[in-house]
């Protein structure tokens, strides 16, 4: 876990607590069906945890995901995530995802608008 403040123009970062992923048990989204950036992620206890974004959330997700089956193998529970948005095959998937989903929506929305104003002979 890292602490972030910032001094003036200067971000300082400060490492507050380490974990092992061998011990992680469970990400808990909170709330698979709203944007929000709250997750528990479950040890020995529970902590209750806030990512810069919903994105940064999911992306935090996925890469503990993949961790765990490229080293651990391990039985690794993620729930109350949108699997659309977890799972790295999907058609939101790319390293820049914000900016994709837009990108994918927008074109999607412009192919509609194309094929509802065709006429259909």
């Amino acid at each position: 876990m890292v602490k972030h403040w910032r001094v003036d123009r200067e971000e300082k970062y400060e490492i507050v607590e380490k974990w092992f992923l061998k011990d992680l048990e469970m990400i808990d989204g909170k709330e698979a069906d709203t944007d929000n950036p709250y997750f528990d992620m479950h040890f020995h206890k529970v902590y209750n945890m806030e990512a810069y974004s919903c994105a940064s959330k999911y992306t935090f997700a996925r890469t503990l995901n993949k961790l765990n089956a490229t080293y651990l193998k391990k039985d690794f529970k993620i729930v109350n995530f949108d699997d659309t948005y977890l799972n790295d095959d999907s058609i939101w998937s790319s390293s820049n995802r914000d900016f994709l989903v837009v990108m994918r929506v927008c074109f999607y929305a412009s192919n509609l608008l194309c094929l509802s104003l065709c006429r259909l002979s």
